[in-house]
């Protein structure tokens, strides 16, 4: 009995919603019992939510591994573009699925056993790279076109203040002001550029004061506050083109607990403001409020003492034990100094309706940093570990896959295909060729010689970081003695450089602080350090007093051993 495997994505939450997902698994497994297929059930493969144009997907991952364990026989896909909506990526795909054994069908497409099949399901996949990118394009034109219009409904929505009425056949969408919001609006506004509280003070006041937002549902956090001051829908010119997709260059803590990984790996990044579109709707308060609250945020922006002027070893990198939240940086002041301690996010009363959410206590900063910096540079006296770790991820390397051996085969199949190319092109300038016949044979080659390449160059850039590896491994031996020579000097951007290559998160608990290390050490190198021996001081909560129980001295407990 033949044992076969499906995938299904959808891209859009949309599609998640209608459940489109499921009517593709229902037809494939039809499919399959039609065809005297098994399919385990956990051999069904789901991307919801995840787009075609990019490869970094869960299902496909898991699929993709299982294919390489050669137990697939069949692999059944709803359409070819379920696979990838880009055509170089179909050929990449179904082609490591041949390598491996595993035969591709399509419901929505023809079994591609002769050339003219094959050429068919090429132009499918052509087709929908471009339709992609042809929608994508009409949908940006033509949302800029009717915004430039003064219509509302490319906005597909209203802020805080504002009720969306959706066109008819009479009339345009448009923005309805609904006056009991206004009136918080325009109080949020008195609050922060008369009365001059801050943003958190504003929140605060609102929650007291049990005003309902948007949803009733939820509380008045910062983050909502900061963007209805800075929103020009109130003071009557709502903008299109705020923002823009761009590439993901920071990753978050959240992230960085997956693995590094996200279904979009993009990110919204704020456009200049000569490109914003303005598009007029009822006002809510006036241009010189609203002048004054964006002069009054930009100077907080650049003045503010909670920005961070002077950055931290450990900043981005404490956790919570307790509630898994984040260590952010505070201060209080003595009568002689300025104190900076790390203190739990989820340890602020205001932050939350019913009071904090954990009981952690807050840690001075400079302690810390100098134990956490001690500790990395005794892990790394040793060479031996660092080059045990680059060993283990180049036999990895080597045994992923024989790289050598498939970059040969790439290389000789561009030459054919190149060969391919040129006759043609030699017979059509001989006339023993039409033009109709190079314009239908072309195409497919050139499609061809592209994926290969793409193949290769990934190949490529896979051997070259190995390369990389290998040059770091030569040379050690002189990082390390620099890095010990420097370490009591080097700043501190260039401390966070050398502690985030080696430790992922630190997680602090009452007693003990768990450093996870990116760099897998062999037991005999984990280390057990006593607070006690540390010798760290109490540290001061508040200026002018002592906390009796969360103020005494920071060495109770044993340092928990450090790990991976």
């Amino acid at each position: 009995m033949t044992i076969a495997a499906i995938y299904t994505r959808v891209s859009s939450d949309r599609q998640k919603e209608e459940k489109t997902i499921g009517s593709q698994v229902l037809a494939l497994t039809e499919y399959a019992q039609n065809e005297g297929f098994t399919v385990p059930d956990e051999w069904i493969f789901q991307d919801e939510g995840y787009s075609g144009a990019t490869l970094l997907r869960p299902g496909l991952e898991r699929l993709r591994d299982l294919a390489c364990e050669g137990q697939v026989e069949e692999l059944l896909i709803y359409a070819p573009d379920r696979l990838s909506r880009k055509y170089a990526y179909q050929v990449l795909l179904t082609e490591e699925f041949a390598r491996h054994g595993v035969e591709v069908i399509f419901l929505k497409s023809p079994k591609a056993t002769t050339p003219e099949e094959h050429l068919l399901l090429q132009f499918q996949g052509m087709i929908a790279e471009y339709e992609r990118a042809q929608i994508a394009e009409r949908t940006r034109r033509g949302k800029r076109f009717r915004a430039k219009s003064g219509l509302v409904n490319v906005l597909s929505g209203a802020p805080y203040g504002y009720r969306y009425v959706k066109k008819t056949e009479f009339s345009s969408a448009y923005y309805e002001v609904i006056e009991q919001e206004a009136e918080i609006v325009r109080t949020v506004y008195r609050l922060y550029t008369e009365d001059g509280l801050s943003i958190n003070a504003i929140a605060r006041w609102l929650n007291d004061r049990n005003i309902p937002t948007r949803k009733k549902i939820s509380r008045w956090e910062r983050s909502t506050i900061w963007a209805m001051l800075r929103n020009p829908a109130y003071k009557g010119k709502a903008c299109f083109g705020k923002t823009q997709i761009v590439e993901r260059q920071k990753i978050t803590r959240p992230l960085r607990k997956r693995g590094s990984f996200s279904p979009r790996c993009s990110a919204n990044r704020e456009c200049p403001r000569q490109d914003w579109i303005e598009i007029p709707v009822p006002a809510l308060v006036s241009e010189e409020v609203f002048a004054l609250a964006e002069e009054r945020l930009e100077h907080n922006k650049r003045y503010s003492l909670r920005r961070t002027i002077e950055p931290t070893l450990l900043q981005g990198m404490l956790v919570c034990k307790q509630c898994g939240y984040a260590y952010y940086r505070t201060s209080t002041r003595t009568s002689k100094r300025k104190l900076y301690y790390y203190r739990c996010l989820g340890s602020d009363d205001y932050r939350y309706e019913n009071g904090r959410v954990c009981n952690s206590r807050p840690i001075r900063q400079d302690y810390l940093d100098v134990l956490i910096w001690e500790q990395v540079i005794k892990l790394l006296e040793d060479p031996e570990i660092v080059r045990s770790e680059i060993r283990r991820r180049i036999k990895e390397i080597h045994n992923a896959s024989p790289i050598k051996k498939r970059k040969e085969t790439l290389e000789k199949e561009i030459i054919r295909v190149n060969k391919s190319i040129e006759k043609l092109l030699d017979a059509y300038q001989e006339d023993l060729l039409q033009l109709d016949e190079l314009r239908t044979r072309m195409p497919a080659l050139r499609k061809r010689e592209t994926a290969l390449k793409s193949e290769l160059n990934s190949i490529e850039s896979a051997a070259s970081d190995q390369h990389a590896i290998l040059r770091v491994a030569d040379n050690i031996d002189k990082f390390l003695f620099q890095l010990h020579k420097t370490a009591d000097t080097m700043e501190v951007l260039g401390r966070q450089k050398v502690l985030r290559l080696v430790v992922k998160e630190i997680l602090i608990d009452d007693e003990t602080i768990n450093i996870k290390h990116s760099v897998p050490f062999a037991t005999s190198s984990k280390t057990n350090l006593s607070l006690e021996s540390a010798k760290i001081p109490g540290y001061l909560l508040r200026s002018g007093s002592h906390d009796t129980d969360a103020g005494k001295p920071a060495n109770v407990g044993d340092w928990s051993q450090i790990r991976c």
